[in-house]
């Protein structure tokens, strides 16, 4: 592959929809400096300098997509509630369509809010509803999701265990896009780990893998890794499986072959974030009808580069194609 092809590929994102089905959060923060003990508990006080609200979760990846140049849509179902308003207002502030939300008033919208003192995180607040979606919500989430389904180029199904996505509607949902032959990316979790039957990419990490599966070997070498996607292929008959290895890369394997791609040397900041801009990455790249090793290397970097970056924050398109281009272009 040369600079041009690999220019082409990135301008191409420009033309791809991206819909987004799973469970959308608010992340808060409160940022503060903390200087002296409350004399009412033995903890500290903040004096709180600024609030802060941002997209998590499902919102997190179509960020990702969105930063890749590509159009993401959103489904999930949230809450009637003030951090339901928060979340359509984050979404506005960023020009993503809030199209293919539903509203509910038996759900809580996903909030976590941390505390931050000095840089450093002093408690986390969640505020959530994890059941499953009853009957109703995920009639209405379905109807909306097969509205959206018009003009997409793939979906990624983004669990995050918040009960928008459960086994009654995970099959449901992916026969949609099977009937549409839309490619469909999934993101797991450990609730629904084996739901997700006969999809493009099943994309989970080496702990979820190892949960997902009960396993109790630590897959820490190579052999162990493919033995344990053999085993996952087995149960979900999926096209693709691409490995997080944390600081040991991915590892992609197409039905044909096993692709293990090594780590690039990094100044690690912070990882949070970096599944999401795998998984962003690799679903742009399986749009573009890119073979599986190109997937897992562009998807490999993007990881990488976001976690030179403090916080959660999307990858750098311009940053990812140089990167892309010194691996590749070779």
């Amino acid at each position: 592959m040369n600079s041009k092809q690999l220019e082409s590929i990135f301008e191409e994102f420009n033309t791809k929809r991206i819909l987004i089905i799973g469970d959308v959060m608010v992340d808060s923060y409160i940022i503060g400096k903390v200087e002296r003990v409350s004399p009412e508990a033995p903890v500290p006080v903040v004096d709180v300098n600024r609030f802060e609200n941002r997209l998590g979760g499902a919102g997190n990846v179509a960020l990702n997509i969105k930063a890749m140049g590509a159009t993401p849509i959103l489904c999930s179902v949230i809450g009637t509630d003030k951090e339901g308003d928060d979340l359509m207002a984050i979404m506005r502030a960023q020009n993503l369509s809030i199209a293919g939300l539903v509203q509910s008033d038996k759900r809580k919208t996903t909030t976590k809010t941390r505390v931050l003192g000095n840089n450093h995180q002093l408690l986390r607040i969640d505020h959530e509803i994890t059941d499953d979606l009853d009957v109703v919500d995920s009639f209405l989430l379905e109807q909306k999701f097969n509205e959206e389904l018009d003009n997409i180029d793939v979906v990624i199904f983004e669990d995050y265990n918040k009960g928008v996505l459960h086994s009654k509607n995970i099959s449901v949902l992916i026969e949609l896009c099977k009937k549409k032959n839309i490619p469909t990316v999934v993101d797991p979790k450990k609730s629904n780990f084996l739901a997700y039957k006969e999809v493009t990419i099943f994309k989970p990490n080496l702990k979820e893998i190892k949960e997902g599966l009960k396993l109790e070997s630590d897959l820490d070498d190579k052999e162990s890794v493919e033995s344990a996607i053999k085993l996952l292929k087995s149960s979900l008959n999926n096209s693709m499986t691409l490995v997080t290895l944390s600081e040991r890369g991915v590892v992609i394997e197409d039905g044909v072959n096993f692709h293990h791609i090594p780590a690039h040397i990094r100044n690690i900041s912070d990882v949070s974030g970096a599944g999401d801009s795998v998984i962003s990455v690799a679903a742009l790249c399986l749009s573009c009808n890119l073979k599986s090793a190109i997937i897992a290397e562009i998807s490999n970097l993007a990881g990488g580069l976001v976690c030179e970056k403090t916080g959660v924050v999307p990858v750098d398109k311009n940053l990812l194609l140089e990167e892309a281009k010194q691996v590749l272009c070779k």
